[in-house]
């Protein structure tokens, strides 16, 4: 199957997991540990899910392939990093709030534009986005103290997963 996906429609796609997990991130209040930790389970979880969906050709383009030209693949991760760096300064996201405003549009558009490809590669791709987000979320409590007591899922992250799904029509 062929994309045929335009620059910006292959940034969009490529970003958006980084864009949900650091809404994700933000809505909750984990602490700088908690934070840190999170930051570290999204990527995680991104890679994961490149192995889980092996043959889902959008999310394979869109991770890096750590057997492939290591100087290309990091060209390719500085140009979306960029891309979503300007993206959110041309939209003016300067808080948390602003984030998951945006996160949520974009996840609209990124819907609109999967809905266009393959179904069964769109239904993966959405599922790994929520799947990151979700591990994201349960990665660090929220509240307590020194990582003891506290909630696994914040109020503020219970709100945007539940956002973030209907933005892509999975509620």
């Amino acid at each position: 199957m062929a994309l045929n996906l335009t620059n910006d429609q292959q940034q969009l796609l490529a970003s958006l997991p980084h864009m949900v997990g650091s809404a994700v991130v933000f809505a909750g209040n984990s602490g700088l540990f908690g934070t840190g930790k999170e930051v570290f389970t999204n990527g995680k979880a991104l890679i994961e899910g490149a192995q889980q969906y092996p043959n889902n050709e959008l999310i394979q383009s869109i991770v890096p392939n750590p057997q492939g030209d290591r100087s290309e693949e990091m060209a390719e991760m500085k140009a979306t990093r960029e891309w979503m760096k300007t993206r959110s300064k041309d939209k003016g996201v300067d808080s948390p709030e602003k984030l998951s405003a945006q996160a949520i549009a974009d996840v609209k558009e990124a819907n609109a534009l999967l809905n266009t490809l393959d179904a069964t590669q769109a239904k993966e791709y959405r599922d790994w986005v929520m799947q990151a987000a979700e591990k994201v979320a349960m990665a660090a409590t929220e509240g307590g103290f020194l990582g003891f007591g506290g909630e696994r899922l914040s109020e503020g992250e219970k709100k945007i997963l539940a956002e973030l799904k209907s933005a892509f029509g999975m509620a």
